[in-house]
């Protein structure tokens, strides 16, 4: 399923979304015109190590992503759910709120996966904070979904709570499954700083003051 916008109404235009939006793709440009064995080198220092990790990555991993289909899901669902979220917070306080994610994300996959010598990258930590977060604020907010059934695709209005819980077991039982392995050499999904970003998301959105939205229908004389 692939969600393509909410029916939740914005009140102001957003920016910071865009702007993290922007900031990823050109990274990601950066990534792509790189020979293989310099990228190779570039993801792996700027990318979470956690057996040997350098700590500035646990920032700069969040703009790092590897390939086309990891960045352009990731900023789709940054898109679907960051853009009410910024119209509840503010751009300045949802860029904090998405960082702050990220950040406990990266720390939660460090915890879980603490002799990993494969590199993490990606927005996924932080964004999944972003629907967390999304579930708590908006949880009667319908989102269109791209749906496909046996042999065609539709689109229907699921509401968000059950499309974000859906979303969520998954990462927890992919997570679970995940504890089983032995191979720390090998690459995979991060699945606990999926679920680590939401649980975070869902906690430290509630220190985060909403801003009035509502315009006036009416011009003072």
């Amino acid at each position: 399923m692939i969600p393509l916008r909410s029916t939740e109404r914005n009140y102001a235009r957003a920016v910071a979304a865009p702007l993290l939006i922007v900031a990823n793709f050109l990274v990601f440009f950066y990534q792509v015109s790189m020979p293989q064995y310099t990228l190779s080198l570039f993801v792996e220092h700027w990318g979470i190590v956690p057996d040997h990790l350098n700590k500035i990555s646990i920032v700069t991993s969040m703009f790092l992503h590897g390939g086309w289909l990891h960045i352009l899901g990731n900023m789709l669902f940054l898109w679907v759910f960051g853009r009410n979220l910024e119209d509840l917070l503010g751009g300045w306080r949802f860029f904090a709120f998405y960082m702050l994610c990220g950040i406990a994300a990266a720390v939660v996959h460090i915890v879980f996966n603490p002799y990993s010598r494969v590199p993490t990258i990606g927005a996924s930590g932080a964004i999944a904070g972003v629907m967390g977060a999304y579930l708590l604020k908006f949880p009667r907010a319908r989102i269109i979904t791209l749906v496909p059934i046996v042999f065609f695709v539709t689109t229907m209005e699921i509401p968000a709570m059950w499309l974000l819980l859906y979303w969520l077991a998954i990462q927890f039982f992919s997570g679970i499954g995940s504890l089983a392995e032995t191979d720390y050499t090998g690459g995979g999904t991060a699945w606990f700083a999926h679920i680590g970003g939401f649980l975070a998301g869902m906690l430290l959105i509630r220190f985060f003051p909403e801003r009035r939205r509502w315009k006036s229908w009416y011009s003072e004389e």
